[in-house]
């Protein structure tokens, strides 16, 4: 897509974070932008950031995790603005621990958010778009994760390589079926987002007796992503990767630091059928 003005975005998790760089990108480009998120209160604060001139701009309580509000979203978005252009599916949550130690609620709400979110938003909007027969984009934010591995943060990973798998599939459907609505698939490297945070937004129903844990590993998780995502990039480094991206129809967005190279390494080690390893480049000193 090179013309944007005009057009309508949609963007999940976007009251903070990379989805608050979006959707503040997108009013500067003079689309009408639909900020969509579970945290009410940071979501009104953050339309203030996005209104301009050249855009309007709405917000949305969602929860990403349940088909129905998805689709009230989409409705919603239709009945502002018709036709939707631009989705953002960019909502997830992060839970870091041991494998074995992470209750069955830490795997669930993982999923439900960081995959399921994703199918929602595909199942609430992709019809719709494709019908208008419009030129559109989609953009699935995972993480550099979801090519890579690390230890304690299992939940993660899982749940951010099957984010992955899910766009590379939708890639190739939407060029079989509808090839005027591209695909971007964002892996970023450390931002500096809330992510460390997102137990603030875990919903009740994940958060009973047993659910939430608390162990060695747990912590020592959460205190080394708050600290290395508290230097890590400006978001907005992360949503320009995202509109270039759109403008030239690019389906991977990944970092190029040490992260690429972690990856890479993991690749190599598929191909070699060799074990894996805790590689860590050169150019992370």
């Amino acid at each position: 897509m090179q013309i944007l003005r005009g057009k309508t975005a949609v963007v999940t998790g976007a009251a903070s974070g990379i989805g608050l760089a979006l959707s503040q990108l997108f009013a500067r480009q003079g689309m009408n932008v639909v900020m969509a998120d579970i945290e009410t209160g940071a979501l009104s604060a953050a339309k203030e950031k996005v209104l301009c001139a050249d855009a309007e701009v709405i917000t949305v309580e969602c929860d990403v995790s349940k088909p129905a509000a998805t689709d009230a979203l989409a409705q919603v978005a239709q009945n502002a603005f018709g036709n939707v252009h631009v989705l953002c599916n960019n909502a997830g949550v992060f839970v870091g621990g041991a494998s074995w130690e992470s209750s069955a609620a830490d795997y669930q709400w993982l999923l439900d958010v960081n995959v399921h979110g994703i199918a929602n938003g595909l199942r609430s909007f992709v019809p719709a778009m494709i019908a208008h027969g419009e030129e559109g984009h989609i953009v699935n934010t995972a993480s550099m994760a979801g090519f890579t591995t690390m230890p304690f943060s299992s939940v993660y990973c899982m749940t951010k390589a099957a984010a992955a798998s899910l766009s590379e599939c939708l890639f190739k459907e939407m060029e079989a079926v509808a090839p005027q609505i591209g695909v971007s698939l964002l892996c970023p490297e450390l931002i500096n987002t809330g992510i460390a945070a997102a137990a603030r937004n875990r919903p009740a129903h994940y958060s009973g007796a047993g659910d939430v844990v608390e162990t060695e590993f747990s912590k020592m998780t959460h205190d080394a992503i708050t600290d290395s995502t508290a230097g890590g990039l400006d978001p907005m480094v992360m949503a320009e990767r995202v509109l270039q991206g759109i403008k030239d129809r690019q389906f991977y967005l990944l970092a190029e630091d040490y992260w690429k190279e972690i990856a890479d390494k993991r690749l190599e080690e598929i191909h070699d059928k060799s074990n894996p390893t805790m590689f860590f480049p050169e150019s992370m000193a």
